[in-house]
């Protein structure tokens, strides 16, 4: 991925600027007075980095007022909710860790989730997959689902056949010995990790196409 520079005094920047099954990252402009949807997320870790202008964040019914160069963050399930307070438009970044639709759920203000919601590609300012035939690509996300499967159990037999030897290295106070079996250990969790990351990429593009969306 070649190097890019992204400004948020540039309009055309705000927008999606990097969407992967591990991350998304945008810059996001309010107007005075506008409020986001009340909402969580069953798996995304959300940080917001407010840039210009000021808004308060109701995150699980607390309220603080931020302001350019503040920052604050939410776990999942935590419900939220952006009020922009200030005179100006208020530009913040943020980014969702991880990616996977559904990406968002909708609250009621007493916390009811509301229907599991599907989005199209192009809420996240990504084209949808139309080319690819719908069934050609059920099967392949099928197929990353069955790779995973094997990688976790590869992965769950590597660590089982490496933790006695871990223990006994640690307690003989080995660590030259220790980490090397910690390098044989973490390439169960890599292909592991490389598997899932092949799988939600899959299923990011699967879903808009499997059914309503919005």
């Amino acid at each position: 991925m070649p190097l890019q520079i992204f400004d948020y005094h540039n309009e055309d920047h705000i927008k999606n600027l990097l969407v992967t099954p591990h991350i998304r990252s945008r810059f996001l402009r309010m107007e005075p007075g506008q409020v986001a949807g009340r909402h969580s997320h069953d798996l995304g870790h959300e940080i917001f980095l407010i840039l210009q202008g000021s808004c308060i964040f109701d995150i699980e019914g607390e309220e603080q007022e931020l302001h350019a160069g503040q920052l604050c963050l939410t776990l999942p399930d935590e419900i939220h909710q952006v009020r922009v307070t200030s005179a100006e438009p208020m530009i913040m970044y943020l980014s969702v860790t991880p990616h996977i639709q559904p990406t968002h759920t909708g609250r009621d203000p007493d916390g009811t989730r509301h229907p599991t919601a599907f989005q199209p590609s192009s809420s996240y300012d990504v084209e949808t997959d139309t080319e690819t035939p719908v069934d050609e690509l059920i099967d392949t996300f099928v197929d990353a689902a069955s790779a995973f499967a094997q990688a976790a159990r590869y992965n769950a037999d590597l660590q089982i056949k490496y933790k006695g030897q871990l223990k006994a290295a640690l307690a003989d106070g080995d660590k030259e010995k220790a980490g090397a079996i910690r390098e044989q250990m973490w390439q169960g969790v890599y292909q592991s990790h490389k598997k899932i990351t092949a799988m939600d990429e899959l299923w990011n593009d699967l879903t808009p196409r499997a059914g309503k969306v919005g």
